[in-house]
């Protein structure tokens, strides 16, 4: 969200089933958007309501590469210690160069104490995940990308959109998400406009 404002909606494109940005591949598919809905709250200081929906200028074609996370309901209970996936082209370490290759990495969903404890200041639509220990996280370049997590049906889920953290898995600092399980009547408001 936090680079949307800055551009036009025909200045983006988006990627569907895209693994690496070198070159086009037969699995993938490319999407103008016609219009980008910021979340009217957001804070630029404090990254709270750190989220953008993207209109699409035509429908997807869901393939066997391509799948979509379900958006989970607002009850939707997210229990510290679940082991949750996050993905990007973003930089494989602090400071260090970005990937041309997409990468995954796991995280463990953190208790909001947990993380209060690592910043001292987090809002009821931030989420936190990752390890004490450090060493797995989202970095420069995975903003707007997605955390997801799996249900014991097998069914994935949208827990989170990367927002912010300090640095790139230090130890005590846990990577911040935007909680889609507070926004989602914004979202399904929206999409049902």
């Amino acid at each position: 969200k936090h680079s949307f404002h800055l551009y036009s909606p025909s200045l983006w494109t988006v990627y569907l089933g895209k693994l690496s940005l070198q070159g086009t591949s037969q699995t993938e598919e490319a999407l103008r958007i016609s219009h980008i809905h910021l979340h009217q709250y957001y804070d630029d200081e404090t990254h709270d309501y750190d989220l953008a929906l993207l209109r699409l200028e035509r429908s997807v074609s869901v393939g066997t590469l391509a799948q979509p996370a379900c958006l989970p309901p607002a009850t939707h209970q997210l229990e510290p210690g679940l082991l949750c996936w996050v993905t990007g082209w973003g930089a494989l370490r602090e400071g260090g160069g970005t990937s041309d290759v997409l990468q995954k990495v796991d995280v463990q969903l953190v208790s909001e104490d947990a993380c209060v404890r690592s910043y001292g200041y987090i809002t009821p639509r931030m989420l936190c995940a990752g390890y004490r220990s450090g060493g797995k996280d989202a970095c420069q370049g995975d903003s707007g990308g997605p955390l997801v997590c799996q249900e014991p049906s097998g069914r994935w889920f949208l827990a989170g959109v990367v927002s912010w953290g300090r640095g790139c898995g230090r130890p005590d600092y846990y990577g911040v998400y935007t909680r889609i399980t507070r926004l989602s009547g914004w979202i399904r408001q929206l999409l049902s406009s």
